[in-house]
């Protein structure tokens, strides 16, 4: 097998933002990394929109500069379009902090991986794509290799000190060990397509990313404007609503678009670019995040859910604090569970509260306008968690206030009904 030798300080397995991330840090501290990604880079992913707070971590991984000079349209907000068509007053970010870290992109994520996985190989990680996993070698409860298999068929075992599963809901590591389990209240799945020549609103200085709820409020869909005149749209709703008793996704898609008036306006004209894509069951959790001599890191961790774009960034956020105690690990000789997974606690206490977020949005009556209005303390906790801002000082008060505010809502109602 070209050019991979038998043993490395760091094994990561999964080419995306999480892995990649793993594996520059890594690399750039020193340590020998192998950063193997089982698909032909760059491999065709949905496109995605990027939370602001993405910014730091570009900086830190020094691509920064390249997505500023890329074609990549620039994030500059949000918007949301209830479900009788009103359209909210979009939301810019530069409202809230005048940072040049509160715009970030619409990225076609073939493009953007292959940035971060040539980045890795650039700070100094061996890269090998076309190379898959086959298993992860245990010596008891400790990981220490992975099997390897190449393009050709040719094996090979590599010994490492740490093992990093960055495979995506593929999740190798965590299905080997059963550390995954779906999110009963977030059983969603979504339907996608792309569009060539859709209406293109770049008011205020670049694109934004719409959430337009269906009329019956039992889907939504995303709408996110890309370079080359593309736009990416999709619908989400509970799994069985979407996929079960129903035409095929391609008919369920357009039965759904006729149920969003301004969605079919703003399409109008435009042409489907590609056959629709499903994906299911994509929220789930893991029992941990880390073992002797293992870590997981982006959606091997675990994934929330679409509404608020947070998947690059948990993906990237996680890859840089696993790569942190991963490095203070092998520094100090100490690569146990409780050195690999000092970051994890944390991240998973601050990412819930975007799930929380997450669930005040499927319960129907959450309205950003209405409940900022009634709580205005609670308007600047609000934007944090809609950028991505949860780790430095986000405490998650406005829960204290929201909570009571869904319960009351939903309880008027239900009295109407």
């Amino acid at each position: 097998m070209s050019n991979i030798d038998a043993q490395y300080d760091c094994v990561v397995m999964g080419g995306g933002p999480g892995g990649s991330t793993v594996a520059t840090l890594v690399a750039e501290a020193g340590f020998r990394v192998l950063l193997v990604e089982r698909e032909t880079m760059p491999r065709a992913h949905i496109g995605e929109s990027l939370m602001p707070e993405t910014y730091w971590i570009f900086e830190r991984l020094g691509v920064l500069d390249k997505l500023k000079a890329s074609s990549y349209p620039q994030k500059v907000g949000v918007q949301f379009v209830n479900h009788t068509g009103k359209e909210s007053a979009p939301f810019f970010f530069r409202q809230h902090d005048p940072h040049e870290s509160s715009q970030t992109w619409h990225v076609e994520r073939d493009a953007f991986d292959q940035m971060l996985f040539e980045n890795a190989s650039e700070k100094g990680a061996v890269c090998r794509d076309r190379t898959r996993v086959i298993d992860v070698d245990f010596d008891g409860e400790r990981a220490v290799g992975v099997k390897l298999q190449s393009a050709t068929g040719e094996p090979q075992k590599v010994s490492a000190s740490v093992v990093v599963d960055a495979t995506g809901q593929q999740s190798l590591l965590a299905t080997k060990l059963g550390l995954r389990k779906m999110n009963p209240v977030l059983r969603k799945a979504a339907i996608s397509c792309h569009y060539r020549g859709a209406n293109r609103d770049e008011a205020g200085g670049g694109v934004k990313t719409v959430i337009m709820h269906t009329t019956e409020k039992r889907s939504w869909f995303w709408y996110i404007p890309q370079s080359n005149d593309i736009v990416s749209v999709g619908v989400v709703g509970d799994r069985d609503y979407l996929l079960k008793g129903r035409n095929g996704p391609a008919e369920v898609f357009q039965e759904e678009l006729e149920n969003c008036p301004t969605l079919g306006d703003w399409l109008s004209g435009s042409q489907p670019v590609n056959e629709v894509s499903v994906a299911k069951e994509f929220s789930y959790t893991t029992d941990r995040a880390a073992g002797d001599g293992w870590v997981l890191v982006g959606d091997a961790w675990g994934f929330i859910d679409p509404i608020y774009s947070s998947g690059v960034y948990f993906a990237l956020k996680s890859g840089e604090l696993a790569a942190d105690c991963l490095i203070a690990g092998l520094q100090s000789d100490d690569t146990s569970s409780a050195q690999l997974g000092t970051w994890t606690e944390d991240f998973a206490r601050q990412t819930g509260l975007i799930r929380k977020l997450v669930y005040a949005f499927y319960s129907g009556e959450f309205r950003v306008g209405q409940f900022v209005k009634e709580f205005p303390q609670h308007q600047k906790e609000l934007v944090d968690l809609l950028i991505g801002r949860i780790f430095t000082g986000c405490s998650g008060k406005i829960f204290d206030d929201l909570e009571p505010w869904l319960q009351q809502r939903a309880a008027a109602a239900d009295s109407e009904s």
